[in-house]
Parts: C-alpha cells; sequence; structure tokens
C-alpha cells in the first residue's frame, strides 16, 4: 500500500485543527482518532498471515498504544505505479483512538515503518483527525 499520512505524525501534528473542549457534547472530549490500514501481500501473494499480524501487534501496537485498538479485517486496492496496475490485498484495520500528544503521533509513523521492515511493505497508510470520543 502507498503511504498516506493525514494529519499524521509528530511533525504535522500542529497543523491539524483540533476540536475546542467546547466543540463536544457531554460526555464526549476531544481526543484523535487513527485509523492505520496494513497490507497483507507480500509481492502477489497472501504473506502476512493471521498469526504473524497478532504477534506484531504485540510487538509493536500493544506496547505504544496499552490503553487498546480495535483491528479489523478488510480488503484494500491501491495503485502500483512500478508496475502500474491496480492491486487488491486482504488489510488489517487498526483503529486507535487518544489524547492529543505528540509522542502518540510519532507513534504511528513508528508503527508504520517497523510493519514495512518486518514484511517489506511500500507502505502502510496512516490517516489521523480530531474526534469528540465517549467511552
Amino acid at each position: 500500500m502507498r503511504v498516506l499520512i493525514a494529519c499524521g505524525g509528530a511533525a504535522t501534528l500542529a497543523g491539524c485543527t483540533t476540536l475546542q473542549p467546547s466543540a463536544c457534547l457531554p460526555p464526549a472530549r476531544p481526543m484523535l482518532s487513527a485509523e492505520l490500514a496494513f497490507g497483507r501481500n507480500i509481492g502477489d501473494r497472501l504473506g502476512v498471515s493471521d498469526a504473524d499480524f497478532k504477534r506484531f501487534a504485540a510487538d509493536e501496537i500493544t506496547p505504544r498504544f496499552p490503553d487498546g485498538f480495535t483491528v479489523l479485517d478488510g480488503v484494500g486496492q491501491w495503485h502500483d505505479p512500478a508496475r502500474d496496475r491496480i492491486v487488491h490485498e486482504k488489510t488489517k484495520l487498526v483503529m486507535l483512538v487518544f489524547a492529543e500528544d505528540p509522542a502518540k503521533a510519532a507513534a504511528l509513523t513508528e508503527i508504520a515503518d517497523a510493519y514495512k521492515r518486518r514484511f517489506k511493505q511500500q507502505g502502510v497508510l496512516v490517516a489521523m483527525r480530531p474526534s469528540c470520543v465517549s467511552f
């Protein structure tokens, strides 16, 4: 997957529009929501098994976001410019919610970089936006 960072990473966090506390209706409070989309193909074949991803999440995501996250299965599509073709592949989508913190924003980039290295990926989609959140 190609890399897309929407208001992600510590360097761009300052450019995101943040919610003012009064913008959220109680009991919601302003936080950041992030999604990371991890393609599972290595070359043209499924190369990242469910067990591989579970180990990756335990090693890389859980230590950086110990309060929790959600993992969904999906199917992604992206244009591979090197081969000039559309690629479809199984995907793991990770959803995170956290208080605004440059270290947490930087952690998203660290997770994406670790996945690319471990599984020989071209990119990981990272998207972040302000949200009103209640639990």
